[in-house]
């Protein structure tokens, strides 16, 4: 069985995009409950209409209800789960046990399912989430592929296994941090990280106040934050055969061209092992094109996490990557003039090759059209700033679809 292909959404636009490219599922918090403050989130009135344009396009909606919650918390997380119950949720995500045992009481016809933030990592705390009602578990991510394969043979057939197969990963077990609390008062716990294991770092010598010694790598590595970016694409047959039932991507922070590439990526790349499961290898031309679509993301150093052992120190601390960024989002297209009307989000110039992504695909093009809308003052540059011009389309696109280009930090 090919695994669902669950996808996160953080706003209107990721959830669009995640439906457009290709999710099996999505997950999305509410405002209060959702552990992830800074994610452009839901009210209930925009879950409720959230909810109802997944199920029309034939994909599943999952609430975040994740956060720790002190005892304070108790009543107004049940009120939540009762109302995304009633919209029609397919499922709420739940990280503390607690919680679990009284939404499956007292918020009954509601699926849940245990989040990452549980630690699960063997059967016997699978088992015992499931028979409080978690339908699904959601693997720490320290739970290598020998794990989940012993544990799937171990659990019922019907307690669901879910993990994460990309994206940012936390230094603390499984997110259990109180680095941001502690250094800047914003709880990763109660979804307000500051993730300062990504700030750089030097020593200070108690004696020698104001000489700071830089932590930095050598060939076998001296970081001590800054994980690496998690990547299983070209690893999906080892993820079918160890009985994962959900391929799950991390980004609820993240922007609608990060959630549409990605998803799109592992969309193709499911798709290509369920029609020759054979032939679905690393250095195929296929996968190969898939991981270089990937790399055109901005990500850290991707490696595989701890699917396969306890990860090599590479680790994130010298930045972010990525060979094209984000240049445009589409509002409008107009056939009679081969134009479209996009929003700016990185600069774009007069002779620029980009690429349009679709859900059919996309194509390439050169930029040789650029003005305002309002006045048709001819450009020879768009600046990031989420500014709105029209741009010359050779070929029909849908508002949604976007553009990438070249990386240009200078002119942002």
């Amino acid at each position: 069985m090919i695994p669902e292909l669950l996808c996160p959404v953080g706003g209107p636009r990721q959830l669009k995009a995640a439906v457009r490219f290709g999710a099996d599922a999505v997950y999305m918090g509410v405002r209060e409950y959702g552990l992830r403050a800074f994610a452009g989130n839901f009210t209930y009135e925009e879950m409720a209409r959230a909810i109802s344009l997944c199920h029309a396009a034939g994909v599943k909606a999952y609430v975040t209800l994740n956060i720790f919650p002190h005892e304070r918390d108790l009543p107004g997380l049940l009120e939540a789960a009762r109302r995304v119950r009633d919209m029609g949720a397919d499922a709420a995500i739940v990280s503390d046990i607690g919680a679990l045992d009284m939404l499956a009481q007292e918020a009954p016809g509601l699926e849940l399912h245990l989040s990452t933030q549980a630690n699960t990592i063997n059967s016997r705390a699978a088992l015992v989430a499931h028979r409080l009602g978690a339908k699904r578990i959601i693997l720490a991510r320290e739970a290598s592929l020998q794990d989940i394969a012993a544990m799937r043979a171990r659990l019922p057939a019907d307690c669901e296994l879910e993990t994460f197969v990309h994206g940012a990963v936390c230094m603390s077990y499984s997110g259990r941090c109180v680095l941001s609390d502690y250094l800047t008062g914003r709880g990763a716990n109660r979804g307000a990280c500051a993730q300062p294991c990504r700030w750089q770092y030097a020593v200070v010598e108690r004696k020698r106040p104001g000489e700071y010694f830089p932590v930095e790598a050598d060939e076998r590595g001296t970081y001590i934050f800054s994980s690496g970016d998690l990547r299983m694409l070209e690893h999906i047959p080892d993820l079918v055969n160890a009985g994962v039932d959900s391929l799950k991507i991390e980004g609820r922070m993240k922007n609608e061209y990060y959630v549409a590439s990605v998803t799109q990526c592992y969309r193709r790349a499911l798709d290509l092992y369920a029609a020759a499961p054979e032939r679905f290898q690393p250095d195929a031309p296929e996968v190969k094109a898939l991981s270089a679509a990937l790399d055109r993301v901005s990500h850290r150093r991707h490696d595989t996490g701890f699917f396969y052992g306890a990860p090599c120190p590479s680790g994130g601390a010298d930045g972010f990557y990525q060979t094209a960024e984000f240049a445009a989002y589409v509002l409008e297209y107009e056939p009679a003039t081969a134009s479209a009307l996009v929003e700016v989000r990185n600069a774009m110039l007069i002779g620029d090759r980009l690429g349009v992504l679709t859900p059919g695909g996309g194509f390439d093009f050169e930029l040789t059209r650029l003005e305002r809308p309002d006045t048709g003052e001819q450009l020879d540059a768009a600046r990031v700033g989420k500014s709105v011009v029209r741009i010359n389309m050779p070929a029909a696109v849908e508002p949604g679809d976007m553009l990438w280009g070249v990386v240009r930090n200078h002119l942002r």
